[in-house]
């Protein structure tokens, strides 16, 4: 299945679960949490989640189960949670209030802000943009190295961690720039979706040309000046590489390493704790102009499914316009959720990470969905 048919395919299953029936009694959220934890831990595998729910301005967290098998440890509001490709819509958030600054134009080609002349990366005579970076419709590959494309065709084989560990080490952004004039570009540009964290890796650099400051730098100020978060980070201190949660890959019952370090680290490379992913769950329920300018859609691929700045965008009678964002590194994964017709935005996240996981989730999160539809009719 491609990205892109794993994406609506997930969005679908979990909208028509979240019609509720008739008769559904009207739970509470913190209720409704709770069972979808309870039913997301009974999946194979899945031993320990943690949910932040924002509804009209009401904020709930919910730490449940044990994040190593047997040691009744659960999680709580200081765990630091590997949130994978969610870290991409903080990158969108970031080029957007760049473009609001009007330090950078949708439309630029991306040979505006690179350090060297790459006159591959173009197709059919025109440049790739920042909006094609943005909107995964660039035709760049997956992963730099490209070896790592190659390795993640197989996620769940217990090799896969080492390997990807193996591929990353010492692979930096010199390695990156080398690697950047071997990729070869097939097919139009801004049409065709080929999901790609090595285009968002470029838009970290682009946004260090553009404030001459070290991405992480940016990013940080940012959210801890609009959101007032300040326990999300790329790099981990040695004084909280205890607060991060300990992951399962695949079937391996052996906890496996963490995300290796990606070169700028934009595409996945983001810790979080719960409390903070609340409140950046409120950022992206506020009317932040470039929150707002994040949102836009910028290409439709169907006719309920967009793309923003890096934002999926799903529409749905039920649920109104809403965006979605699905986070994966081998020991974790997750799921954002923002519904402004209701404001109510969701993250969920298990410190577990195989091909049945993201399912488990999107099933499970129908209690909490199917309650606030049963609220707002009741109104």
């Amino acid at each position: 299945m491609t990205k892109l048919a794993a994406i609506i395919t997930g969005m679908t299953l979990l909208l028509a679960a979240c019609k509720p029936a008739a008769t559904a009694p009207a739970h509470d959220i913190p209720a409704a949490m709770s069972e979808t934890a309870t039913t997301l831990l009974q999946s194979k595998l899945l031993h320990a989640t943690s949910i932040a729910v924002v509804y009209r301005g009401q904020e709930f967290i919910l730490h449940q189960g044990e994040l190593e098998t047997g040691k009744a440890n659960p999680p709580n509001d200081a765990t630091l949670y590997e949130i994978g490709s969610v870290s991409k819509t903080f990158a969108g958030l970031l080029l957007a209030n760049a473009v609001l600054d009007g330090k950078a134009s949708l439309d630029d080609p991306i040979q505006k802000y690179l350090p060297a002349a790459y006159p591959n990366l173009q197709s059919q005579g025109q440049p790739v943009r920042l909006r094609h970076l943005i909107t995964h419709t660039s035709n760049m590959p997956g992963m730099l190295p490209l070896q790592v494309n190659t390795v993640l065709k197989d996620f769940t084989a217990h090799a896969t961690p080492a390997k990807l560990n193996a591929a990353y080490a010492g692979y930096g952004q010199r390695q990156f720039w080398q690697d950047l004039h071997t990729v070869s570009l097939n097919g139009p540009l801004g049409k065709d979706y080929a999901y790609s964290s090595a285009g968002t890796e470029l838009v970290a650099h682009v946004l260090e040309t553009i404030y001459g400051m070290p991405y992480e730098v940016l990013l940080t100020q940012l959210l801890a000046r609009e959101a007032g978060m300040h326990d999300t980070r790329l790099s981990l201190a040695a004084k909280d590489s205890g607060r991060l949660a300990p992951g399962y890959h695949s079937d391996n019952p052996v906890i496996t390493t963490p995300m290796p370090q990606l070169p700028w680290g934009a595409a996945g490379n983001l810790k979080s704790t719960m409390p903070d992913m609340a409140k950046y769950l409120r950022l992206q329920l506020s009317a932040h102009p470039a929150v707002a300018e994040s949102h836009k859609p910028l290409v439709r691929f169907q006719d309920d499914f967009s793309i923003g700045y890096f934002w999926n965008i799903g529409t749905n009678r039920q649920l109104g316009t809403h965006y979605v964002h699905h986070g994966g590194v081998p020991r974790a994964q997750g799921y954002a959720y923002i519904v402004p017709q209701y404001q109510l935005g969701v993250y969920i996240i298990t410190n577990q990470s195989g091909d049945a996981t993201a399912g488990a989730m999107e099933s499970a999160l129908a209690p909490i969905f199917d309650t606030v539809a049963s609220m707002e009719s009741a109104q």
